[in-house]
């Protein structure tokens, strides 16, 4: 037996803030105590990184580390958007750089099974390294001092589970130039090693390029010479598969990356809706939980997730959103629609659920006694005309020119006589039937006419999600469609209805004189 097991109140941990220095699991080389957390926090001066490394490592194995574990966080400990990583087994973890000054540790161990933990040794200034997390900062040694002469440091970015393609995105870049960058520079490789594609050798003080790869790997290579340095350089990468999206189907969903686990720190992310031209995008939030707001600005300063009409930052902003709120849809005024998450350094949170449709672009008039919807044959380009129909199948769309055409009685087509606002109106629901297979997929629009006024408007009712649909928002307003213009021949045949009811009135009328001349005659 081990009495030394079981003893309460083990000292372990504490803040390890010189330029280098060793820790280790309690007891080691012996067995490490049951029911033991211990936190060391590695602090080193500000612009400075820290190269963390393992030579034993030995803890009592479970498939996910549930019992017996050690943590590692790039920045303070227990914020999970910094996780790099959780080990437990006898595979030691890789050695890890820091994105900054701050580094945590975390060795956790239950009430049972104890192994010989493990040893670590850490140093600052170390450049290069083993970079796992979805997301971080890398910076040029010294930064934003100027760089050592005869430095040369590897950054292997990779191996994080579930990854994507990584982006890179230089923030700032100094360095001395020269033609073909042979003295000082910063070199990409599209993989782990300098035997992969080259993705780009960089030097003076001009940004390199956003750089994707094609892989879950990215190798970056900094060297200088014997003299003449600069600032450096400090770039971010995210993993690019959950992080930046292009999407152009009529509806979809996406969330933040590891949703509904918490986000990791330091991300830009982009989701771009490119829909057909006439189509409007409409954004359902689902759920939402980002860090709030400041307590000084009462602003979203943080963490935040912006949307912007068109495909760019420089489009008009539609909103911009953090903290734990129930929001209203968004539609935007073109047909895309961009989304953009920006997270700092630390206080990472669930993230969000979205999810959206497109708003079929349709002109929706009446008189009367009739119904007309129209809605260009471009928008819907792989739809059959019965996909789309009034109320029932039977009242199908017709195609004429280049639309595709309804134009029904109020008597049929399933619609009906309402009260709304103290006004009579009538009202019938338009199906456009979108499924493939056995994928059912039915967007549903409310078409509603006030016959008095011969007013009418077309309300999404149902695309992503009906039971999520409370808000109804008038989608089309029939006045400012901007599709082709009606020409004087349909027009005409919209009135028709009018003239017959007015001829009516009129025949009647004479018919009614007939009578009372013959009466007065007789």
């Amino acid at each position: 037996s081990h009495p030394l097991l079981c003893l309460p109140g083990i000292k372990c941990g504490g803040v390890l803030s010189a330029p280098s220095g060793n820790f280790s699991s309690p007891n080691f080389p012996g067995l490490y105590p049951y029911e033991t957390e211990c936190t060391w926090l590695i602090v080193v001066a500000e612009g400075s990184s820290v190269l963390l490394s393992f030579s034993h490592f030995e803890l009592e194995y479970h498939d996910t580390c549930a019992y017996d574990y050690l943590q590692v966080y790039n920045g303070a400990a227990r914020d999970r958007g910094n996780l790099l990583g959780t080990f437990c087994g006898h595979s030691p973890p890789p050695p890890f750089s820091s994105a900054w000054h701050v580094m945590a540790v975390v060795f956790h161990s239950d009430r049972h099974v104890a192994k010989h933990g493990f040893a670590a040794a850490y140093r600052k200034d170390a450049c290069g390294g083993q970079l796992t997390g979805l997301s971080g900062e890398i910076t040029s040694p010294r930064y934003p001092e100027s760089y050592p002469n005869d430095a040369e440091c590897r950054w292997s970015i990779g191996g994080a589970s579930g990854g994507g393609p990584l982006t890179l995105v230089f923030a700032d870049f100094q360095m001395e130039g020269g033609q073909g960058c042979g003295f000082d520079y910063v070199a990409l490789f599209d993989g782990p090693t300098i035997a992969a594609p080259s993705l780009g050798r960089y030097c003076g003080s001009a940004r390199p390029p956003r750089t994707v790869s094609s892989t879950p790997h990215l190798l970056i290579i900094f060297k200088s010479d014997f003299n003449i340095g600069g600032r450096g350089f400090k770039a971010h990468f995210y993993s690019a598969g959950e992080c930046q999206e292009v999407f152009t189907t009529i509806k979809g969903n996406f969330s933040s990356p590891q949703y509904p686990n918490f986000y990791p720190n330091n991300l830009k992310c982009q989701w771009s809706i490119q829909l057909p031209p006439g189509y409007r995008v409409k954004v359902f939030f689902l759920d939402m939980e980002l860090e709030g707001r400041s307590s000084l600005t009462g602003g979203c300063d943080y963490d935040h997730l912006s949307a912007f009409d068109g495909g760019t930052e420089s489009g008009s902003l539609l909103g911009r959103w953090c903290g734990r709120e129930s929001l209203a849809p968004v539609t935007s005024r073109s047909n895309q629609l961009l989304l953009l998450l920006q997270t700092d350094r630390n206080t990472a949170k669930r993230g969000f659920s979205i999810s959206y449709v497109g708003v079929v672009p349709m002109n929706v008039s009446c008189t009367r006694t009739d119904f007309h919807i129209q809605i260009p044959v471009q928008s819907l380009a792989q739809l059959e005309r019965n996909r789309i129909y009034l109320g029932t199948p039977s009242c199908a769309a017709q195609v004429v020119g280049r639309n595709f055409k309804i134009h029904t009685r109020f008597d049929t087509c399933g619609t009906e006589s309402q009260r709304r606002n103290n006004t009579s109106v009538i009202v019938s629901t338009l199906y456009i039937d979108f499924s493939v297979g056995d994928q059912e997929d039915i967007h549903q629009y409310e078409v509603q006419c006030e016959p008095k006024r011969k007013e009418a408007s077309v309300t999404l009712i149902a695309g992503p999600d009906p039971s999520r649909l409370s808000q109804a928002e008038n989608l089309v307003d029939a006045h400012k469609w901007e599709g082709e213009a009606i020409d004087a021949r349909e027009i005409k045949s919209q009135d028709t209805s009018d003239i017959v009811f007015i001829s009516i009135c009129i025949l009647a009328g004479l018919l009614m004189v007939i009578a009372v001349v013959g009466l007065v005659l007789l």
